[in-house]
C-alpha cells in the first residue's frame, strides 16, 4: 500500500500476509484493426536510454531537453492514449516545454544541476505539483485539487534539473479503497495496462509509474510504497524498484496512508538510475520529523557501490520453505540463487516468513488508523470541497456509478470508522506489526550474520479484473520490508508466461548502498530487462 500495497485490504484484514500481496524485443507487428499491434511496436528513438546516457547527449549538444520532452509527450500520445492505449499517464504537465527552454538555456550557459539536469521524469497523482496539474490520488472526489506547494521530494527534483513530465495513474487512493480493488484503476484514470501483455494487470499502487518506465513513457519514475507499492509494479513492469528506509525521504506533500510505513521510491530502467534518482529523493524535510537526523546518503555515495563484484563475500538470506508451487517460479528462484553463489555470495537459509505472515491484520488496522487521520489533516489544508475523509465517502455514494463503478469503498468505511491515534487499539496494533517485524527480522539477520535476505519479489502478473478484484498468486516478498520499514529493492530475474518477475534485496535500516551494489551486481550478471512487447492477451 503505497503506499499501501497493491494488497487487497480483505485479504490483509482476514487472512494475514502470507495469504496475500500487497531477450531483446525490437519486435514489429502489422497494426490490427483495433489499433493494437499483436507483438510490440515500433522501435522508439529514446528506447531504454539512461539518465547517465542522455545527461552526456545533453551536454554534447546532441539532444536539448526541449527535444527530450517533444519525444517523450510524443511517444505517450501515441502509444499511451492510443494503441496499445496503456493508459500509464494521467496528466501531462502544460509548463514542460517551458521548463525545457529554460534548463536548455542554462546548460548553453554553462549551468549544469547535475546528471538529472533536463531529464523528463514522471510521478505519481498523489504527489503535490504546486504548478497547473491536478494531484488527486485518481480519485473523482479530489478532482480540480491543485496544490499550494510542491511536495518536499519535488522541490528536490527542482532543484536538480529534472523535468516533471506529467503525473502517473494509480490504484485509487493507492489501493486503499475497497477490498476488492483491481490494481491500476481509478475513477479518474481508468485502467492501466500491463505493457508485456495488455489483459494482464501492472499491480499497484504504482502502476502508471512502473508501466511508465518500462515502455519508455519516461526516463525514470517516482512511485509511492506502504506495502508493495513500488516494488511489486516494477517486478511486474520489468523494472527496478526502490523502496527506501522508512526517515530517507519526506513523504511531505504526498496524500498519506501510513506515518508508519509511508515512503517515495525511485523506479528505473536500471540500478544505476534507480541509484542517481535515489540520492536526489533522500534529504532531511522539517515537516517530516522521519527524515529529521535519519542517516542520509548523497548521490555519488550511492553511484560508488555500483560494483560487478558486490555480492562476493556477502551473506545472503533466502527463506528455507519454497514458496508457491509452480515449478517454473522454482526454477527461476534456483537460478537467481545459484547465480549469487557464483559471484561469490554465499546463501544462508533462514526461517522467518511464517513469522511475519502473521502480522498482516495488525499492519491492517494500522493503516487505518492512520489514513484517517493522515487523510483529514491533508484534505483540511485543500482548496478543494471534500475536507475530510466522510466527505469523500458522501460523494462517492451521490456520484456511485462514475466514482464506484466496479468495486465500492469498504477500506474508506472501515477506516472512517476508527478512533484516533491514541486508542489503546492503535497503539496495540502498531506493537503486533511495525514492532514485532523489526524484531523479528533483526533477529534473523543478526544471529545468522547476515548482509541481506533475497528472495523472488512476487510471481508474473495476474489477470485484470475491475469486476472481482485481482488475484494475485502465492509468492511474494513485499511485506517484511514495508511492515518493518526497512530498505527493498528489486531487479529483474526473467520472465515466466512472457511476464517479468523481479528478485528482491532487503535489509536493515539505511542499508540502501550496500542492496543497490547487491542489485547492481546481480543486474549486470543476470541482464534479465526484457523491453515490452505489448501483445494483446495470454494465449497460453
Amino acid at each position: 500500500m503505497e503506499r499501501r500495497s497493491f494488497l487487497t485490504t480483505a485479504t490483509l484484514a482476514t487472512a494475514g500476509i502470507g495469504t496475500f500481496l500487497v531477450s531483446s524485443c525490437s519486435n514489429k507487428e502489422k497494426t490490427g484493426e483495433d489499433g493494437l499491434k499483436e507483438e510490440g511496436i515500433d522501435d522508439f528513438v529514446l528506447d531504454e536510454e539512461t539518465i547517465s546516457s542522455l545527461s552526456t547527449k545533453l551536454k554534447s549538444g546532441e539532444y536539448t531537453s526541449e527535444k527530450l520532452v517533444e519525444l517523450y509527450l510524443k511517444r505517450i500520445e501515441e502509444i499511451d492514449k492510443k494503441g496499445p492505449a496503456l493508459n500509464a499517464v494521467i496528466e501531462v504537465n502544460p509548463d514542460a516545454l517551458n521548463l525545457a527552454k529554460k534548463l536548455d538555456k542554462e546548460l548553453k550557459e554553462g549551468k549544469s544541476r547535475g546528471l538529472l539536469h533536463g531529464i523528463p521524469v514522471l510521478i505519481k497523482d498523489n504527489i503535490d505539483t504546486a504548478d497547473q496539474m491536478q494531484t488527486t490520488a485518481g480519485a473523482l472526489a479530489l478532482e480540480g485539487n491543485i496544490a499550494k506547494d510542491d511536495a518536499y521530494i519535488v522541490k528536490r527534483l527542482r532543484a536538480a534539473g529534472a523535468i516533471i513530465l506529467g503525473k502517473t495513474n494509480l490504484s485509487e487512493w493507492a489501493n486503499f479503497r475497497s477490498t476488492s480493488s483491481c490494481s491500476g484503476w481509478s475513477s479518474r484514470g481508468g485502467q492501466t495496462k500491463n505493457p508485456y501483455i495488455l489483459d494482464h494487470n501492472p499491480c499497484g499502487s504504482s502502476a502508471g509509474s512502473g508501466v511508465a518506465v518500462s515502455a519508455n513513457l519516461c526516463t525514470v519514475s517516482v512511485g509511492t510504497e506502504t506495502d508493495g507499492s513500488v516494488v511489486c509494479p516494477s517486478s511486474v513492469s520489468g523494472a527496478v524498484g526502490i523502496k527506501p528506509t522508512i526517515g530517507l525521504v519526506s513523504r511531505s506533500g504526498i496524500i498519506p496512508i501510513s506515518s508508519t510505513q509511508d515512503t517515495a521510491g525511485p523506479m528505473a530502467r536500471t540500478v544505476q538510475d534507480a541509484a542517481i534518482l535515489l540520492g536526489v529523493l533522500a534529504g532531511s524535510d522539517n515537516n517530516d520529523k522521519s527524515t529529521i537526523g535519519s542517516k542520509q546518503t548523497q548521490e555519488n555515495e550511492y553511484v560508488k557501490y555500483l560494483d560487478k563484484n558486490f555480492l562476493s563475500g556477502k551473506r545472503i538470506g533466502v527463506e528455507k520453505k519454497q514458496q508457491g508451487a509452480n515449478q517454473f517460479m522454482h526454477a527461476l528462484q534456483k537460478k537467481s540463487i545459484d547465480l549469487i553463489r557464483r559471484l561469490g555470495g554465499t546463501v544462508v537459509e533462514i526461517d522467518y516468513l511464517d513469522a511475519i505472515n502473521e502480522l498482516g491484520a495488525a499492519e491492517f488496522e494500522v493503516m487505518q488508523f492512520e489514513f484517517k487521520e493522515g487523510v483529514n489533516s491533508y484534505l483540511k489544508k485543500s482548496d478543494i470541497k471534500v475536507k475530510s475523509l466522510k466527505d469523500v465517502i458522501d460523494f462517492n455514494l451521490k456520484n456511485e456509478d462514475k466514482a464506484m463503478p466496479y468495486f465500492k469503498q469498504e477500506t474508506l468505511i472501515s477506516s472512517n470508522e476508527k478512533g484516533d491515534l491514541a486508542d489503546a487499539k492503535y497503539k496495540e496494533a502498531l506493537k503486533n506489526s511495525h514492532f514485532k517485524a523489526i524484531k523479528i527480522l533483526n533477529k534473523v539477520i543478526d544471529e545468522n550474520k547476515l548482509d541481506a535476505i533475497c528472495g523472488l519479489t512476487m510471481g508474473p502478473a495476474c489477470s485484470i479484473d475491475m469486476i472481482y478484484g485481482d488475484r494475485w498468486g502465492d509468492v511474494f516478498l513485499t511485506s517484511p520490508a514495508a511492515i518493518s520499514g526497512f530498505p527493498h529493492i528489486t531487479v529483474p530475474c526473467g520472465t515466466v508466461y512472457d511476464l517479468p518477475v523481479g528478485f528482491s534485496f532487503f535489509g536493515k535500516p539505511f542499508t540502501e548502498p550496500e542492496l543497490i551494489g547487491f542489485a547492481y551486481a546481480f543486474e549486470q550478471a543476470s541482464n534479465s530487462r526484457v523491453k515490452p512487447s505489448f501483445k494483446k492477451a495470454f494465449l497460453g
